[in-house]
């Protein structure tokens, strides 16, 4: 059995790179940009700031506090926060429900991740010279409908998160995150200087930053908000094990400021690369999920630079979803080692191994099992997928559910002088206006969400 002792970032900014690689993900690439595309740019954008400040933001340092105070796996930690804090049993019950959201959630992620991989192959071949819209279309078809090549690709991405979190805190995590969360910062740094050069750079900015409140809808402003809360992570415990392994001596507010700041950051790089090159080749920004796999291969087949941009994007992509990965596979493996006698190398090969099974399901979603429902009794998931259904259930109940447990928790079921303590604000009025948005704002926010989504 592992003890809590073994798992410590060697450093305040080890932690930052791990936060901040667990948050930034191909969410913050993906979803924000075809969210942001599809809800009219700058009403989008203005909204999910705003909701990263007074949503997302409190709901992390709630994450991080119960994380450090719990000092364990997010299971274990409901366990000594009950003999600690007096907090309910029960509570035990969200740490599974948070365990189990993020097995199944990298179960399917890494096969989606391992999309990008395959793509990034295909661009340095110069696979995408020439590109127009059907052969885009065709070749994400093709993808989709080999399951060999998806398989692969799970393989490959699962592989190097496994050996990553084999290794350890130190001798792994860290020294893995150390280069890779820089890494894609630079990369994203390189696509934003190219997009201000060879893209419509003013057109990618109006888009974005110049919001018209008479297109700006209720469902706008609950996908901006959704998408600000989720993209962290919150409520799968990810984040909460990271800040387990958190010294006592660090800022929980300031980390969590910092965090936040990288993860919408990367989003709005993420848009000013993106958008200058779609105005630029005359494409669409609203063209939904497909816009990072369909549309931009076309705009990549026919730029100048495209042959380095291609790879370059794609590789980026890789990166954002490994750093994730890795973060979540650390979650499961952590909640199994504080209940067993097996050593982290052992665990890890048998939790990688279950989800790379847990995975099939998602990679015959799109070919052989494209027609399977297999809940089609219920009627939300009635002509759902295998995938569809696995992504509706954390997405649209496990996460929301699980953000708003954490805000109880923390704005409720902690005593006063407990989160006060933990968080050891000296500002008294920055701690009430916390307690405030933690206890009111977060869960009816994120109910709100929940609701909506159903």
């Amino acid at each position: 059995m592992s003890t809590s002792a073994e798992r410590h970032w060697s450093s305040h900014l080890m932690f930052l790179d791990a936060a901040i690689g667990s948050a930034v993900g191909i969410s913050n690439v993906w979803k924000y940009t075809y969210l942001a595309g599809e809800n009219g740019g700058g009403d989008f954008v203005l909204v999910y700031l705003g909701a990263i400040a007074l949503v997302a933001l409190p709901a992390l340092v709630a994450d991080f506090l119960l994380g450090r105070r719990g000092g364990a796996s997010v299971v274990k930690s409901m366990e000594n926060l009950a003999a600690r804090d007096g907090i309910h049993p029960a509570w035990r019950y969200y740490g599974q429900m948070a365990a189990l959201g993020a097995f199944i959630a990298l179960s399917f992620y890494a096969v989606v991740a391992g999309w990008t991989l395959d793509y990034f192959i295909q661009a340095l071949g110069n696979g995408f010279d020439g590109f127009n819209a059907d052969q885009s279309g065709q070749a994400l078809g093709a993808l989709m409908e080999s399951p060999g090549r998806m398989m692969v690709s799970q393989s490959v991405f699962l592989g190097l998160a496994a050996l990553t979190v084999a290794a350890g805190i130190r001798g792994g995590l860290e020294r893995v995150l150390r280069w890779l969360t820089p890494a894609l910062f630079l990369i994203m740094f390189l696509m934003l200087i190219y997009a201000m050069i060879a893209g419509d750079f003013a057109a990618g900015a109006r888009f974005l930053f110049l919001p018209d409140f008479s297109r700006l809808s209720g469902q706008t402003v609950l996908l901006a908000v959704g998408q600000a809360f989720f993209s962290l992570g919150i409520g799968l415990g990810v984040l909460f094990t990271i800040g387990a392994y958190m010294d006592q001596k660090s800022s929980i507010l300031r980390a969590s400021i910092v965090v936040a700041v990288a993860d919408g950051g990367v989003a709005l790089l993420a848009g000013l690369a993106i958008f200058p090159i779609v105005f630029a080749h005359g494409l669409s920004p609203a063209e939904g999920p497909g816009l990072i796999f369909a549309t931009l291969p076309i705009a990549f087949g026919q730029m100048p630079a495209g042959t380095v941009l291609g790879p370059l994007f794609f590789l980026l992509m890789a990166i954002a979803a490994l750093t994730s990965a890795i973060t979540i596979l650390e979650t499961v493996v952590a909640t199994v080692l504080d209940y067993c006698d097996l050593s982290r190398g052992k665990v890890v090969l048998m939790v990688s191994l279950l989800l790379w099974l847990a995975g099939l399901g998602t990679v015959f979603s799109f070919s052989d099992l494209s027609e399977f429902y297999p809940l089609s009794f219920i009627p939300a998931f009635e002509t759902r997928t295998i995938f569809s259904s696995l992504d509706y259930l954390v997405s649209n109940f496990m996460m929301p559910l699980g953000g708003v447990l954490v805000a109880v928790l923390a704005g409720w079921g902690l005593s006063m002088d407990s989160s006060h303590g933990e968080l050891a604000l000296q500002n008294r009025h920055v701690y009430r206006l916390w307690r405030l948005l933690v206890r009111y704002v977060v869960p009816v926010a994120i109910a709100l969400v929940f609701v909506v989504n159903l």
